[in-house]
């Protein structure tokens, strides 16, 4: 059913290896099709380009949620939606109780940083960052504030950083808003704090795990169809694309850039080789801050976008590179997800006895050690949305795909390995199918205080 391939040798268990320092990047509302190795013509992203052609790059890999901190949760606890704390994009703090990524790899004597956006815990609340498992922590706290790319203050640990914008007072809550004096760009601050860890980890003993949660290429909502806040337009300036279009590639193409900054640090540092690196998404792309996600086919071959449980909104980029460990130019249809992480990282690190029993996800190590023969299979993926009408539910079994959303509305069954746009129901010639997507769907959304699904309105 699955196929995990790689188009080098397998060098990973030739001999004992260190725990490598481990970096993971995070993109924010970058769709499917927006890096050139998943099809995009127009943008330019050579360094992520540059992770698949040096690693393994998934084509069946999924977010945890189909928007920011659902999302984000499921990646950070290994639970996904229908079981993880924050199912939605409302103000919640993850509590002491809760385990994270962070917390695991501490235990195995890894020092722990996040650059960027958390989503999962505010000001004075359990959930910030450094009371769960990171030692360091530049970026924003709330989803809301990481809107503005040109914001007040940033957080630095558990305190405000001021920055030398200017935002008008109480334009929105958690400091969001429009900034009326644009100087400190959040992402070019956030990328240099990066870099500065990594400059530190240099000579410090024992391995790193850092976390670098861009911002780009979300839009800045509260700007309208102004949204999409850069500096500059770069290499896209000159086009007779709209300016929104401008904005949304010179974003990629800043990230990009900052990425390749990154692989010639750990080259320069003699780090390159004993460093793992993720790449991935946290949702589907966006129509927001006048962006078009049909200008540059954002989405690719996939149908929906943000919001959406067809595949536009979940599936994403990842890409794992360890060079000597991860076969180059290796590509895997494993179907997998944010949920495996944890998983994954805590058998890496020999940190399993320190992960819940409970979780839902599963270590893809053999897959990315091209032993698909060893490798554990899902009986399914599963995905809750709680957000009004759009609210709804899906799974992933195999090569099929069962979404009911809106709730009110019959189950779609598509075969997605064939079917990749997700255009053909089959509900109705594989009605067995359709009954194992529902049991599914019944057994794996435990009931939360919070969050229930809204009751479908009936005519």
């Amino acid at each position: 059913m699955f196929l995990a391939c790689g188009f080098a040798p397998v060098l990973a268990e030739q001999q004992p290896v260190a725990r490598p320092n481990i970096i993971f990047i995070l993109a924010d509302d970058l769709g499917y099709g927006d890096v050139g190795c998943y099809g995009q013509k127009r943008i330019q992203t050579p360094n992520i380009d540059r992770l698949a052609k040096e690693g393994m790059r998934f084509t069946d890999f999924y977010a945890g949620s189909t928007v920011c901190a659902p999302s984000r949760c499921v990646l950070m606890t290994g639970y996904h939606t229908g079981h993880c704390l924050i199912r939605g994009n409302a103000k919640d703090n993850l509590r002491p109780k809760d385990v994270t990524v962070a917390e695991v790899l501490k235990t195995a004597g890894y020092t722990t940083a996040l650059y960027g956006k958390w989503g999962l815990g505010h000001e004075g609340s359990t959930g910030v960052p450094t009371k769960q498992g990171f030692d360091h922590f530049f970026g924003y706290l709330d989803q809301g504030h990481a809107h503005n790319y040109y914001p007040a203050f940033l957080m630095k640990g558990e305190a405000r950083f001021p920055l030398r914008n200017e935002v008008p007072p109480g334009a929105t809550e958690f400091g969001s808003g429009v900034a009326t004096k644009k100087t400190d760009y959040s992402h070019d601050l956030i990328a240099e704090e990066a870099l500065r860890f990594l400059s530190s980890q240099k000579s410090t003993v024992g391995p790193f795990f850092m976390y670098l949660a861009f911002t780009t290429p979300h839009a800045n909502n509260e700007a309208g169809k102004a949204g999409m806040e850069v500096p500059d337009y770069g290499s896209y300036a000159k086009t007779d694309w709209p300016l929104s279009q401008k904005g949304h590639a010179a974003m990629i193409t800043r990230m990009d850039a900052d990425i390749g900054r990154i692989l010639a640090k750990l080259q320069e540092q003699g780090e390159d080789e004993t460093t793992l690196i993720f790449f991935s998404s946290d949702n589907g792309p966006h129509r927001e801050g006048g962006a078009d996600p049909n200008f540059s086919d954002s989405n690719g071959p996939l149908q929906g976008t943000k919001r959406d449980l067809t595949d536009g909104g979940i599936r994403v980029p990842f890409i794992a590179r360890w060079p000597g460990r991860i076969a180059a130019g290796s590509e895997s249809k494993f179907v997998s997800g944010f949920q495996d992480i944890l998983p994954t990282l805590a058998e890496l690190t020999g940190a399993t006895e320190h992960v819940p029993k409970d979780i839902d996800g599963l270590s893809i190590l053999p897959t990315l050690r091209s032993q698909p023969e060893k490798q554990q299979q899902h009986d399914y993926l599963y995905w809750a949305f709680y957000e009004g009408n759009r609210a709804g539910q899906a799974v992933r079994m195999g090569d099929y795909k069962a979404i009911q959303q809106p709730l009110a509305s019959a189950v779609r069954l598509y075969d997605v390995s064939r079917d990749i746009g997700e255009e053909k129901d089959l509900a109705g010639e594989k009605p067995e199918l359709v009954v194992k997507a529902k049991e599914a769907m019944a057994k794996a959304n435990r009931p939360s205080e919070k969050w229930k699904f809204p009751i479908p309105k009936t005519k």
